[in-house]
């Protein structure tokens, strides 16, 4: 990945018919819940409160999104996304430290982030990036379960 041609911008509402598609395909490995994991409601309330960052490569084609909250001194990072033929290739790296940017310009001292205990796989990646586990949440769906499963939301902390 050429980081010279990345762009990041915040999204507008012009801009959900290409983040729509990016976000549930980024998200479609939650086989364990019903359904797209975002509408366009569900962005329109998004945006009421923060702000969407967007990646893009070179050719100007979007490949990235995250979500990004103000929350007094602290930030709050969510729904990252990265189109799934670049994952792997650095993109999640470079929107986090683009919302941790973001929030840092902002006044934010730390940022904070969920994840859900069913994706062991993100501990990790945050871990690398500096974030550690500082509690745990009910865990309320945004979309009902295909079956009934245990499940608790992983609170993540950095300071900026």
């Amino acid at each position: 990945m050429n980081l010279e041609n990345t762009l990041i911008r915040i999204a507008t509402p012009d801009d959900w018919a290409v983040m729509l598609p990016l976000i549930n395909a980024a998200f479609a490995i939650e086989t364990f819940l019903e359904g797209p994991r975002t509408n366009e409601d569900d962005l329109a309330e998004k945006m009421s409160k923060g702000e969407f960052l967007l990646g893009s490569d070179g050719s100007g084609g979007l490949v990235a999104s995250v979500y990004v909250e103000l929350r007094g001194p602290r930030g709050y990072l969510g729904m990252l996304a990265v189109e799934p033929s670049h994952q792997g290739a650095g993109w999640g790296r470079v929107m986090v430290e683009a919302a941790e940017r973001h929030c840092r310009e902002r006044g934010c001292k730390a940022m904070d982030l969920t994840i859900l205990s069913l994706r062991p796989e993100l501990v990790p990646f945050y871990r690398k990036l500096g974030y550690v586990e500082t509690g745990v949440e009910e865990f309320r769906p945004s979309r009902p379960p295909k079956k009934p499963i245990q499940c608790h939301c992983i609170v993540m902390s950095k300071a900026l």
